[in-house]
């Protein structure tokens, strides 16, 4: 979530959709984790008018969380790197 929020302020079930269209996801799934990541102070909220119905909340990443998204993909990329070491050897074989 804050990968995608880095990049642009969302509102939750923009999220949900965006999400859900790669991995399986649900709503009571997100939005317990936008609260706790606005808890955390890595999100904040504001209210935006919709023409198709009531004012959206939307999620926008923080200094912070812009930090601590860098810090999760770096730790991503190393366990990734590990990972592959693990499963194959030089020639790219299983091992």
């Amino acid at each position: 979530m804050l990968s995608l929020l880095s990049r642009e302020d969302m509102y939750g079930f923009e999220l949900v959709g965006t999400i859900s269209a790669h991995i399986e996801i649900s709503e009571g799934t997100i939005y317990p984790l936008l609260k706790r990541i606005k808890d955390e102070g890595y999100v904040t909220t504001y209210l935006r008018e919709s023409q198709e119905g009531p004012p959206r909340k939307y999620y926008r990443c923080t200094d912070l969380g812009r930090s601590v998204k860098e810090t999760l993909e770096t730790e991503w990329r190393k366990l990734v790197l590990g990972l592959e070491k693990l499963l194959f050897n030089m020639e790219g074989e299983p091992q």
